[in-house]
Formats: C-alpha cells, structure tokens, sequence
C-alpha cells in the first residue's frame, strides 16, 4: 500500500466507526456522561415531587374537608380518619427531597407537613378552658359491641368510675338484661333505652331520674335522648351518638345525615314574631338545659363532618384536655387505632378529667370525662 493510500494520522478503526453527515464530514460523538447526569436528575426530581404530590393531595383533602365533598366524600370519609398516620410521616417527603438536593420539592414539603402537623398536634397539647363554676358532670361512654363486651368488667368500670350517667351503645336486648343482672342498675337505677339487634340499639343509664324527650327524627341507628337535672336544680340533657360508619356509599350519607341532624349545644330562645335577624349562632334561652353529647361518633377531628356539629357550640373533652390522640377504637387489632369516641359538651363549660379505658368483650375504649358546667 502507498502512502498515499495510508490513513490520515489519528484516524484508526474507531474513526472508521464515527457516523458521517451527507457531506463526509465525521459527526462528534454525544457527551454520555452528560446526558446519564440530566437523566438522573430528571429521576430524582421526579422521585421527590412525587412525595410532594402524595402528601399534599392528602393535605388538601383533610383542609378542604374531603368527607364532605360530593363525590369524593364517601372514600374521603375513611381515609381522612387516617390523618394523623399521615401528618406523623409527613417529614419523609421533605427527608427525600433534602436527600435528592432538590430545594424547591424540600420547601414545598416543609410547608405541607407544618400544614398537617398543625391540625394534629393541637390536641396533644389542649385548649384554653373557661373559668366555668357550674355543676360537675360525670360522664362514661362505652361501644359494648353487640353487647359482647363482659358483663363483670362494665359493671366494675362504672363502679371505678362513678358517672351521673352511662351511654351505652350497640346495645341488645339480652345485653341489658345481662348488664343489669349483674349490677348495672344497684349503680344507675335509671335508664331510657332503645334496645334492639345486631349494632343498632343504645341505651342512658343515670344515678338521677331520666325524662326521655321525643327520638331524633330520620335517625338510622338509635339515638336515644333524656334530661335529668342535678342538685341545685340545673338541667342537662345527654344523648347516646351511634351513626353508622362511613365505609360505604348508603352508610357515608347516612352518617352524614345522622351527625348533622343532632342538636346543637345551647336550645334557641324563640324569637318575635315579625321580626328577623342576622345572627347566626341561636340565641341560649334562659333556664335551657345543658347539653352533652356522648358515643361512638366513627368520626375524627379530622372529619369536617364532626367539626361542623363541634362547631354548634360544643367543645370535645379529649381536645380541651389534651388527649385528643388516646385511641378509642382498634387498639385490640381490630385496625389502626383511632380517635372515634368522644363526648362533647357545652363550650362554656370545661373538661375537668379525662380518661380512656380498655373494655374486655368490645372492640372500644370506654371513655370518661368529667365536665364543669357552665
């Protein structure tokens, strides 16, 4: 071979291979260590805006009360119950992004988790109370689980205890004749009940006699409403809460339905004929009762559902003391703990104790709160 014939100096069999334009001319070879560095970033912003993404749905559906959006609201309902799970992981995503040096996902999920701790951490730490001097009130709660819940063990917590009255629900028949043989009635030899099968009955025992008041009208379960009235002569009317729970599209309005048609704190005066006003927050009638609320609600503080009812002039005694995250239901493995017993009384007044307590038999925590009426 001539030299003319040679290669050109520096070219060699890696030149042969080089890709050639139209006109001959040898086209560069792209920069690869470049391109694998703009493809791993793109991966890892999209592993940190995905946590973002994930955890901020979640926070937009709990701020803008997902259980009751329509359409949404029955799959909301349940999972919003799992609130504080997720405001407890919130500080993975922003972990991630800190990890992955991407500053702006970082920040964005800095402000979703100070924006899911904030409607969490609140009832560990508790509310101001007012200065109320009222009547004490003591209060017990307890889901008897189809009335499984021991007959002994009941008996002996109310014993403990000493409530001025009991909300029982899932309360049978059998179930009360079982709870009274055992002494339920030498302890609160009063009582209003609506008994019936499988879940759906309760029933107020009282140390004080009962007057019942008329049932709540529409109600699926039963939700049984009685006065009594203290020494002094104040008036307090208690209702046993059972609605369904939420976990399917009938029982989601159902529950709905159910929380929103229980009364509101304080009875409104009646107002003059002919005549209108703007307020929207009833005006308390001289002499009215108190009001409590106490039962298994299966609904959270994270629902808006209950919020709204909490906002009709009651306060939660779990929120005001500081308990607002003891679990009441699934501690027994029945499934993730929650916070879905409560008693709620008259903001006015103040949650002196509070306390949850394991029930042999039941799938709850009895609950009991002592309140200080207004």
């Amino acid at each position: 071979m001539s030299d003319e014939d040679a290669p050109p100096a520096g070219a060699g069999a890696g030149a042969e291979n080089r890709p050639e334009d139209t006109t001959g001319q040898v086209v560069p070879e792209p920069n690869r260590p470049a391109a694998e560095a703009r493809a791993t970033g793109r991966g890892r912003s999209a592993l940190a805006w995905a946590g973002v993404a994930g955890w901020g749905a979640w926070a937009a559906l709990r701020l803008a009360g997902g259980d009751r959006i329509p359409g949404i609201g029955a799959l909301g309902a349940p999972l919003l119950a799992l609130t504080p799970y997720v405001a407890a992981a919130a500080p993975v995503p922003l972990a991630a992004a800190l990890l992955l040096r991407r500053p702006l996902a970082a920040a964005a999920a800095a402000v979703i988790m100070v924006s899911l701790l904030v409607t969490v951490v609140p009832r560990e730490i508790g509310d101001g109370q007012p200065a109320a001097r009222g009547p004490a009130v003591r209060v017990l709660t307890a889901n008897v689980f189809f009335s499984e819940a021991g007959a002994a063990e009941l008996v002996g917590l109310v014993r403990r205890t000493r409530p001025d009255v009991l909300s029982l629900q899932e309360l049978t028949t059998e179930g009360a004749r079982r709870y009274e043989r055992a002494g339920l009635t030498d302890l609160l030899p009063h009582k209003f009940l609506d008994t019936r099968s499988g879940a759906a009955g309760s029933g107020l025992y009282s140390r004080l006699p009962l007057r019942g008041l008329p049932p709540l009208a529409g109600m699926r379960m039963a939700t049984p409403q009685a006065e009594f009235t203290l020494p002094g002569g104040r008036r307090v009317e208690v209702t046993a809460v059972h609605p369904t729970p939420p976990i399917a599209s009938p029982a989601y309005d159902a529950w709905r339905h159910d929380i929103a048609a229980l009364p509101s704190a304080r009875a409104a005066a009646p107002r003059p004929a002919g005549r209108r006003t703007a307020a929207a927050t009833p005006r308390p009638a001289d002499g009215a009762p108190v009001r409590i609320l106490a039962g298994d609600f299966n609904a959270t503080l994270d629902h808006a559902t209950l919020r709204a009812l909490i906002g009709r002039g009651y306060a939660d005694a779990a929120d005001r003391t500081g308990n607002g995250l003891a679990p009441t239901w699934g501690p027994g493995g029945a499934g993730p703990p929650l916070t879905i017993d409560h008693v709620l009384f008259d903001r006015r007044g103040a949650a002196t104790a509070y306390a949850v307590h394991d029930l042999a038999g039941s799938d709850h925590r009895a609950v009991f709160a002592a309140i200080r009426l207004p």
